[in-house]
């Protein structure tokens, strides 16, 4: 049977119909329905994991024991997972793993535009990149194949483009896999320099015969002979827009991205007058196919950022100058947290006291822009924790009094528990502040182990978050109602001024969670309103100027009351 599918929830059908049995992940976008999907599937056990290192190891163990598994993750998320996964490739697996990962060229929703493929060469673990949703089912089940033929574990490569996008896939049965016997085997299994050192030996030879049959891989790697003045080597979503630019144009597509058919690659250049390697981000393919002294052209003509598309192609290898028409112009939309997202009297509250904040990855960076310009730095998950004990070691005690950092539920289960330990540790006395929304919310609303529910949806025992940080050896533990600033104002001007490390937690759903509830939206008394604009300040989009006057827009207010507790005049009121 054939349907339509998404890249991600071709992946998951994939996984099922290779007999996966175990799927880990920890949400993140552009890889999140991944695991959402394989949720779906009752023959397979699926859990989100506190961090991607969790999942990783999970995944591993799972492995070893002799089941075809899965971990999935967005590119970022490799780095957090990356410590075990360097050293899954010496102890190889039992049965079948396959590391699915998502890239992000473009930078839609991430912090950073790197390259997976570097991990795949660094950690010598071969890589698939499928071009559309039918090879991402067939390409998870071609993993799996390899990964238990050459004790490996696999990778999986995507973008947003093939993640988010839809095809025509070929659904077929699910193959039975039993589980493959367990046996105590140290020397694979327990890395050890005594055992590893000849691991590493294996592990060469490994991705070497893997390089020499990879240009046996037809149903992977493939030539598409046609002209032959011009030859493009191209993998992944690229490849499409070559073929849409260039149909006569003679193509070696590759479906294995490392290692590299070496054999085939030279024969596909020996046949073509000009080569060209079409590949988003990083030059992987390009400085390989260079140093076996083939003439290629590559990020001379084309860049390292962002997405590539159709057009790009025909200007950078056609010439053609196209005449295009200009984007429409929009009002500018500027990330804003939703109304009434209880981030937002936090941030408020902070602006007030001229406090400083290290923020962390999650919704709490859309405040970050003014009016609200409420955190200073957002670099990784956890990062919020941790670099605030470093500006407190760097600054001192006196100047981390401004100071606090800034911390959701899941990212600090995720890693900002370490943070903690270290600032208890170390002696730091810096104030942290988890703003518990009750759901990770940038991703889509994922489960974590705060939230008291699963993957499945089933009741789990809730994560007490004030008794683990007293259990870190936190004494000053306080939680606050977010929609009441005067509450929030004096909690952080206690702890930021106590001469031993704090933290705030600052409890309540986040407003979309429950869709059911009667909201009642507020309004703006003209006569009491003295238009001295402290309503603006809170940066609702419910808020708005209109003919001089403020006014709130009842089709986005949901009655949260925030700006209620800062009008100094009481001029917003009820609705009925």
């Amino acid at each position: 049977m054939k349907t339509i599918m998404l890249g991600n929830q071709a992946i998951a059908r994939g996984a099922y119909e290779a007999g996966v049995t175990v799927a880990v992940a920890y949400p993140g976008t552009p890889s999140t329905e991944i695991t959402e999907f394989v949720a779906g599937y009752d023959d397979i056990y699926a859990e989100w994991s506190p961090n991607e290192k969790v999942a990783m190891e999970v995944a591993l163990g799972s492995a070893m024991a002799g089941a075809r598994t899965m971990v999935s993750m967005k590119h970022v998320g490799v780095n957090v997972a990356a410590d075990p996964l360097f050293t899954a490739s010496y102890t190889g697996i039992n049965g079948g793993l396959v590391i699915c990962t998502a890239d992000d060229p473009g930078m839609h929703s991430s912090q950073n535009e790197q390259d997976s493929r570097y991990y795949a060469r660094a950690a010598h673990i071969p890589m698939l990149e499928p071009a559309d949703s039918n090879e991402a089912l067939s390409y998870m089940k071609r993993a799996f194949d390899i990964s238990e033929a050459y004790d490996t574990p696999v990778f999986i490569r995507l973008t947003t483009r093939i993640s988010h996008s839809q095809s025509i896939v070929q659904l077929n049965e699910r193959e039975v896999v039993e589980l493959k016997p367990y046996e105590k085997n140290i020397e694979k299994n327990v890395m050890m320099p005594l055992y590893a050192r000849p691991k590493h030996i294996i592990v060469e030879k490994r991705m070497n015969q893997l390089a020499e049959d990879a240009s046996t891989f037809t149903d992977l790697n493939t030539v598409e002979m046609k002209d032959t003045k011009v030859g493009i080597i191209t993998s992944g979503v690229p490849y499409q827009y070559v073929k849409e630019v260039m149909p006569d144009a003679s193509v070696l597509k590759l479906g294995m991205v490392h290692p590299l058919p070496k054999k085939l690659i030279e024969d596909f250049a020996s046949k073509v007058d000009r080569l060209y390697i079409v590949e988003e981000l990083e030059p992987i393919f390009e400085e390989q196919i260079k140093a076996w002294g083939i003439k290629v052209i590559g990020k001379e003509i084309f860049t390292v950022q962002g997405e590539y598309s159709a057009n790009m192609i025909e200007e950078r290898i056609l010439g053609k100058e196209l005449e295009l028409r200009d984007a429409e112009k929009l009002p500018g939309r500027p990330p804003v947290l939703c109304p009434g997202c209880p981030h937002r009297g936090i941030y408020y509250v902070l602006k007030k006291l001229k406090i400083h904040a290290t923020g962390d990855i999650g919704c709490y960076t859309l405040g970050a822009l003014p009016p609200l310009e409420g955190i200073d730095t957002c670099v990784c998950m956890g990062g919020g924790v941790s670099m605030l004990h470093g500006v407190e070691k760097a600054r001192g005690k006196e100047f981390i009094k401004k100071w606090v950092g800034i911390v959701g539920d899941s990212t600090f289960v995720h890693s900002g528990i370490t943070g903690l330990v270290d600032i208890v540790y170390n002696k730091g006395i810096s104030t942290v502040m988890i703003l518990d929304n009750s759901t990770t919310g940038m991703t889509g609303h994922q489960e974590n182990p705060t939230t008291g529910r699963n993957l499945k949806g089933e009741e789990v025992p809730v994560l007490n978050l004030v008794a683990l940080c007293k259990a870190v050896g936190i004494h000053h533990v306080r939680v606050v109602n977010p929609f009441k600033p005067k509450e929030v104002e004096v909690a952080l001007k206690e702890e930021t001024n106590r001469e031993e490390p704090s933290v705030i937690i600052a409890s309540a759903p986040c407003e979309l969670l429950d869709k059911k509830k009667k909201r009642i939206p507020l309004y703006v008394n003209q006569e009491t309103c003295r238009k001295c604009n402290m309503c603006m300040k809170i940066g609702c989009p419910a808020i708005q100027k209109k003919d001089g006057n403020i006014i709130i827009n009842d089709a986005l207010c949901v009655g949260c009351n925030l700006c209620t507790k800062v009008c100094p005049f009481g001029a917003i009121e009820k609705g009925e």
